[in-house]
């Protein structure tokens, strides 16, 4: 048996062939952001599962606050692309031709479609960016107005008048010297702290309510109040260990947002099978590791998180790259996984990562080195946690 024998055509079919059952989320990953050969390829295996796997779904690496913007677009035809773009995306993906081209399909599919058919986008990545996270005001507001509306208001643990004035303005919120000065952060002040039992107050108030809420008001309504909910505790979180200065901050804020990410992936599984595209690192079941200013940090996944939780009913497909030449990464080593896989005809393939690591038996292929920090390898290691292995050959300058 060779390597070529473990490595098929990229389509939907195969994809499903590699996996026991058809899982309700399926993590595609990439191994570095930006480059639209990968964008497309998603986008081709979106497609290809939603006309023959019924999938409905597909959630990135995306704010999902910001995410409704997209999905009322794609559902409803609200706003225009451009405002779409410009509104709807986080960590600069709104630029994207491939993400543009995503949206505009979805929503071509979706016009003149029952409800029942039509696709869904969302974001679930908290409202994060590596310098810093929003102010919790948007996540706890909408909360507390939902909650207003549905629900008796002695019943409510506060007034909107006290989250406005917990709450202060935004910039202090929002100060992005926090993430390298924890004095900087005002998630530990008694108003940030008074706001974390407010805000699980809320919370607690929307899930007692449930059988009232998902009768009386839109289920969408309802499950956008339990992203409110998810989210404003969860940036409250962020902010409390912004404000940290024990030498694991930055373990507990991967962390944290690991598991913002985790619970928007679980509660996405609930409505029907997804496809997830992100990181490799975010969706990995293995443990995540990086090197920061600090030192090594690790911490679990969101990946991991969904895993654990939903078994055979997560699958991931990692993805990695030969060549990113306007990056500095060339031909990889032939001793490497990428290396091995360079070498063989396709462009582009899906991997059996069991049947691979079988077939390499004992030989464990030496880790790749990226000259460009924005490029991670796989880990030679982890190869059978993965359930395959998605390669492409050459990226090429957008």
């Amino acid at each position: 048996m060779t390597i070529k024998d473990a490595a098929h055509v990229v389509d939907a079919a195969t994809v499903m062939g590699l996996l026991p059952t058809r899982p309700r989320l399926l993590g595609l990953g990439e191994p570095t952001h930006g480059e639209d050969v990968l964008l497309d390829l998603r986008n081709d295996l979106f497609r290809q599962l939603v006309e023959h796997e019924g999938y409905r779904t597909i959630t990135i690496e995306s704010d999902c606050m910001m995410g409704r913007v997209v999905d009322d677009y794609v559902t409803s035809g609200t706003g225009t692309l451009d405002e779409v773009m410009a509104r709807g995306f986080s960590h600069g993906f709104g630029a994207s031709a491939a993400n543009r081209e995503l949206v505009r399909w979805m929503r071509a599919y979706n016009e003149g479609r029952p409800v029942s058919e039509r696709l869904r986008f969302a974001g679930f990545d908290g409202p994060l960016e590596i310098t810093g996270a929003a102010s919790p005001r948007q996540a706890l507001t909408a909360l507390h107005a939902y909650l207003s509306t549905w629900v008796d208001a002695d019943l409510l643990p506060c007034t909107a008048e006290t989250l406005h004035r917990l709450l202060g303005a935004d910039d202090r919120w929002t100060n992005s010297a926090a993430m390298m000065d924890p004095s900087q952060s005002v998630g530990q002040t008694p108003e940030a702290k008074q706001l974390r039992l407010l805000a699980d107050d809320l919370v607690a108030l929307l899930d007692t309510q449930t059988p009232h809420l998902i009768t009386t008001s839109l289920r969408d309504d309802w499950d956008r109040a339990r992203m409110y909910g998810r989210t404003a505790a969860g940036l409250l979180r962020y902010h409390f260990w912004m404000a940290d200065t024990s030498p694991s901050r930055m373990a507990r804020l991967l962390g944290a947002r690991a598991t913002m990410m985790a619970a928007n992936l679980l509660a996405i599984a609930e409505r029907g099978p997804a496809l997830v595209y992100a990181h490799n690192a975010h969706l990995q079941r293995d443990k995540s590791r990086m090197q920061m200013w600090e030192g090594p940090v690790a911490w679990w996944s969101a990946g991991a998180i969904v895993s654990a939780q939903l078994g055979e009913a997560y699958a991931f497909m990692a993805t990695a790259l030969g060549t990113i030449r306007h990056h500095g990464v060339e031909t990889p080593p032939p001793d490497t996984i990428e290396g091995i896989l360079y070498a063989l005809p396709e462009d582009r393939y899906v991997v059996d990562a069991r049947r691979l690591a079988a077939i390499l038996g004992d030989v464990t292929p030496a880790p790749r080195v990226s000259p460009w920090f924005g490029y991670s390898p796989l880990d030679p290691a982890r190869l059978a946690s993965n359930d395959g292995i998605v390669f492409v050959k050459d990226a090429r300058r957008s």
